[in-house]
């Protein structure tokens, strides 16, 4: 327990009573007290870093009080040494330092670095822009990804020419160095589309392409040969079962029908339910 030392505590007197057998005991008003305490805690929150004192609303004893004022009286001191430094303000100095440079001048080198960038990006651009390709160029990047037909690649190729007879040179030119064919074109399309539809559908496609009738004709016998084996293919896959009555019947002939099967080869695949059923 502290004992009282009332020239240390700055506490009159008068207002020790000393006649208790336990020690000094302070009687301070209560209104004095309290206007003291928050005094205190007043002044040490006006300086930040510097505690002592106890927090509002909690009291001590009056000794206690006593001490808090001499420890506030030696910060006060240090202060004014200036022992006690605010390390906070360094680190708001250096933030105030870098933005001492005016928002306007900080805009204008943003805007001029965003400028040097789209500068150089065109100027990337430029350095990698492709030559402009030659008609051959592009014919042959055309037929490096599938067949074409010369009709069909005279289409393609029609935009990027002023004149007619030079493209009709070139086609030559690449027909004699084989990389232009007619019956390859042919076979290609055979090859993708025999498997699912008929002659029909095939021969069809060749003449949109314009290919020779004499090439259309060969193609033609050869896929009759095995019309019959790929129909028969395509209709298990897509039923597998003989009809059982006569609009299941017209519904698969239809089914054929629209896939280029000619009708002799449909009744040969619905022969077994319908003996009847001619084809024309």
């Amino acid at each position: 327990m502290f004992e009282a030392n009332p020239a240390s505590a700055d506490v009159p007197e008068s207002s020790v009573d000393l006649s208790d057998d336990g020690g000094a005991v302070f009687e301070v008003p209560f209104e004095a007290f309290f206007g003291a305490n928050h005094d205190a805690d007043n002044a040490t929150r006006a300086r930040p870093g510097v505690r002592g004192t106890p927090r509002r609303g909690t009291y001590g004893s009056p000794a206690k009080t006593a001490l808090g004022k001499r420890v506030d009286k030696d910060a006060d001191e240090s202060i004014g040494n200036g022992d006690i430094k605010n390390s906070g303000n360094d680190n708001d100095n250096d933030s105030d330092s870098d933005s001492d440079a005016p928002q306007g001048d900080r805009y204008e080198r943003s805007s001029a670095t965003r400028a040097a960038r789209q500068s150089a990006r065109e100027a990337s651009a430029s350095t990698r822009q492709r030559p402009e390709r030659s008609l051959k160029g592009r014919a042959l990047g055309y037929l490096s990804r599938r067949e074409y037909s010369r009709a069909e690649l005279s289409r393609k190729l029609m935009p990027y020419v002023e004149d007619a007879d030079k493209l009709e040179v070139m086609l030559d030119s690449l027909e004699r160095e084989g990389w232009l064919s007619d019956a390859r074109f042919a076979e290609s399309v055979v090859h993708r589309r025999a498997a699912r539809v008929g002659s029909g559908r095939i021969v069809s496609e060749l003449k949109r392409h314009a290919v020779g009738e004499a090439l259309i004709e060969e193609v033609s016998t050869q896929l009759r040969e095995t019309e019959l084996v790929r129909a028969r293919a395509v209709w298990r896959k897509k039923y597998g079962e003989l009809p059982e009555t006569p609009a299941e019947r017209a519904r698969q002939a239809r089914f054929l029908a629209a896939r280029g099967f000619s009708m002799s080869i449909i009744g040969k695949i619905l022969k077994g339910i319908d003996e009847d059923w001619s084809g024309d």
